[in-house]
């Protein structure tokens, strides 16, 4: 799979494999809003020199080898999940707003709002005589978070926007 999506996708795989490398050196790497990662600490930090390779002393080659990829394998994920959360705190600022909008006044409970999310899950409440409006807003705030974050690149994230009675029945 990886040759394909490396041809496929090359700048991307060249970033997280970056991502991945400067993780090995001990580097910081960076969400695509400049969030930095955690730099590596205990026994393995302690023992970086310049380079990111590890002092010959204490621990075998392949434990330091071992311990450099598992830090690798972290910081490519970090690039790739820290921007994807950075993209649904996008997506809820905007939903929020947009979602305030649609309610016509009165209190918080007679207009559609935020009532939990979890990563990229996301629960609405609203007036029934809403729910059409309300979807359309959700899937419009997606594509504006990722106009936000990636301009014109065609990013596309693909939502399952569900109209339930009861929260219970959210899928």
């Amino acid at each position: 799979m990886m040759p394909r999506l490396t041809r496929r996708y090359p700048r991307a795989i060249g970033l997280v494999e970056e991502a991945a490398r400067a993780g090995e050196r001990g580097e910081v790497v960076h969400t695509l809003l400049g969030r930095g990662s955690p730099v590596p600490t205990g026994e393995w930090a302690e023992q970086a020199v310049e380079l990111g390779e590890p002092a010959d002393e204490g621990g075998s080659r392949e434990d330091r080898d071992r311990h450099r990829r598992a830090w690798g394998r972290f910081t490519r994920n970090f690039v790739v999940q820290g921007t994807g959360a950075e993209w649904a705190l996008c997506w809820l600022a905007d939903l929020r707003n947009r979602l305030w909008r649609l309610g016509d006044g009165g209190t918080v409970g007679d207009r559609p709002h935020l009532v939990f999310f979890l990563h990229d899950e996301v629960l609405v409440h609203t007036p029934a005589e809403l729910a059409d409006a309300v979807c359309a807003e959700v899937r419009a705030a997606a594509a504006e978070a990722g106009r936000l974050l990636f301009g014109g690149f065609p990013v596309d994230f693909p939502l399952d926007v569900s109209v339930v009675r009861s929260w219970a029945d959210a899928g």
